[in-house]
């Protein structure tokens, strides 16, 4: 019977805590939203930059290269798609029989 009532009071004390972590979550993100003026978007901009995945583009060619960059990306994945897409278009038709 110990274990049923110690297995209870754990489950509450993690759902206690995962309650206190959800609030504190929740405080910060809207204290966030506040701070960028209400705009998830501008929320988001501020986290990339912070972290570093998005980097201020300062001049033309820092914007060139990004953009050339992402057009290579582009050229990879067209080149891995084609021959896949190929292969489903042109593959043989086969026909079925039904037997009575």
């Amino acid at each position: 019977m110990s274990e049923n009532t110690n297995s209870k009071k754990v489950s509450a004390v993690m759902l206690g805590f995962g309650a206190l972590v959800v609030l504190w979550v929740s405080a910060a993100f809207v204290g966030a939203l506040h701070h960028a003026n209400w705009q998830f978007g501008e929320l988001a901009r501020q986290y990339m930059l912070a972290t570093g995945m998005m980097k201020p583009l300062h001049t033309l060619v820092d914007f060139y290269s990004h953009i050339k960059g992402v057009e290579y990306l582009i050229c990879v994945a067209f080149f891995v798609a084609f021959p896949v897409f190929f292969k489903y278009v042109n593959k043989e038709k086969r026909t079925v029989q039904v037997s009575k």
